[in-house]
């Protein structure tokens, strides 16, 4: 489309990384009307949406790479969990990704962010129930801050949101749509919180060494914070092993190729036969189990005449799990 000199960055390319910048994050879909707009007045004639090609993307991507490159930012890429789009975020490689959220929100807002992140992987991430997700509700009621502020994560280390005040629900409600019109989280049509590609690209080395230990205080390795084993990017959406002492972890979006690839329905890791699996990482966890409780008659009746010896069984099955899974 627009021809371009790959030694010169002109305005066009100004026009396109501000664009960026105002947005964090970006598919070509998206893309492909700011990229029209700016041909049509470089080109100084009318360029359509449907007229840009992922190579003007892709040169142009490059081109702003390079000049905010001394900045210590970079335009990274991934492919979304589930719709499998391609999104192209803006990641500063070298501050504690944390802190930048500092720009635009108060030290309580922080907080209260982290009390979140730890409801999705300590919390909601067990070794029977791998959720990663926080309903809205239960997000809301994050906004009190934690009375006891000796709180531990599963590493050992302080929990992340025990400091701050509390917020208000209507301030934690504010804060989550601002968080997920921000890039940071993205809101499921069954109303779960969980991170989005922009997080989960920015925030990678911040939540494997905030989440996982090398070596706990029984000298076992926590891991909470799993990659797939296809595409070795973070996995909270997907499935795990039918084996469910086994580490091995898929995307939904990976499964098919990389089963072809390896002409086998199984497990590379423990080879367990993977075929029908319904052993799922992300929100479907608590949502496929609640549909099955529906088809099953088990409404909440049916929950509080639950024996507590089955919850109790329930209690020490996780904590066995949780010694199985510990070293996968």
């Amino acid at each position: 489309m627009a021809e371009q000199d790959g030694s010169q960055y002109n305005n066009s390319n100004r026009a396109f990384l501000q664009a960026f910048l105002a947005r964090s994050t970006l598919t070509f879909d998206e893309a492909k009307p700011i990229l029209a707009a700016i041909f049509s007045v470089h080109e100084r004639r009318k360029v359509l949406p449907k007229d840009v090609t992922e190579a003007d993307f892709h040169t142009y991507i490059s081109a702003a790479n390079g000049a905010i490159s001394a900045f210590d930012l970079e335009i990274r890429s991934t492919e979304h969990q589930t719709t499998r789009k391609r999104t192209y975020a803006l990641i500063n490689s070298t501050d504690d990704p944390i802190t930048q959220l500092a720009t635009s929100h108060t030290a309580d807002e922080i907080s209260y962010v982290k009390r979140v992140l730890d409801a999705m992987f300590e919390t909601n991430n067990t070794p029977r129930k791998e959720i990663m997700a926080v309903s809205s509700t239960e997000a809301v009621r994050l906004a009190k801050a934690p009375t006891d502020p000796s709180r531990e994560t599963q590493n050992g280390s302080a929990t992340q949101g025990s400091s701050g005040q509390s917020l208000t629900m209507m301030q934690a409600e504010k804060t989550l749509k601002n968080l997920v019109v921000e890039g940071w989280l993205e809101l499921s049509d069954k109303n779960y919180y969980s991170l989005s590609p922009r997080a989960l690209m920015e925030l990678r080395g911040w939540l494997m060494d905030t989440y996982n230990d090398d070596e706990g205080d029984d000298g076992e390795r926590i891991v909470k914070i799993r990659t797939c084993m296809a595409c070795k990017e973070i996995i909270t959406i997907g499935q795990r092993c039918p084996n469910m002492a086994c580490g091995c972890r898929l995307h939904d979006i990976c499964i098919e190729k990389f089963f072809r690839i390896q002409k086998a329905t199984s497990c590379p890791r423990c080879k367990s036969d993977w075929t029908n699996n319904k052993n799922f990482v992300g929100e479907r966890v608590v949502t496929s189990a609640a549909q099955g409780k529906k088809r099953s008659g088990m409404g909440a009746s049916g929950r509080k005449n639950r024996p507590v010896e089955v919850e109790a069984a329930d209690e020490v099955e996780d904590q066995e799990g949780e010694r199985q899974t510990q070293e996968s």
